[in-house]
């Protein structure tokens, strides 16, 4: 993966925009958060082919770390913290790591279903 630069990641959430897609949502501060300090909380949701479709979208952030909003008709999804991003195989991923390079969240976005 590579650093987000905004222009082309707003140029491919707006491939997707108007389409049915699947999408992968997947926020964690890992094990490690409760291992090393037992006063942390382990948190986490994931969300795999959720089938969604937006007609808004919109990547906004400091140079650091973005957040992705897709707007629906009755609804939004979005995930904040992201710093990195890749299209493979038509997929768009994009993910947030913390300084130790360890997932902090994770969004993605497919035409078709992702492997389980």
């Amino acid at each position: 993966m590579k650093p987000i630069e905004i222009d082309k990641v707003q140029d491919k959430l707006e491939h997707f925009k108007n389409k049915q897609i699947y999408i992968h949502l997947e926020t964690t501060n890992g094990a490690y958060a409760s291992h090393f300090n037992q006063d942390k909380y382990n948190v986490g949701a994931y969300i795999r082919n959720a089938k969604a479709s937006y007609h808004q979208a919109k990547i906004v952030g400091d140079g650091k770390s973005f957040r992705v909003g897709l707007k629906m008709e009755i609804g939004w999804i979005y995930a904040e913290g992201l710093t990195d991003w890749e299209m493979l195989d038509s997929k768009l991923l994009m993910a947030g790591h913390d300084r130790e390079g360890r997932l902090m969240v994770s969004l993605q976005i497919s035409e078709t279903p992702f492997s389980y």
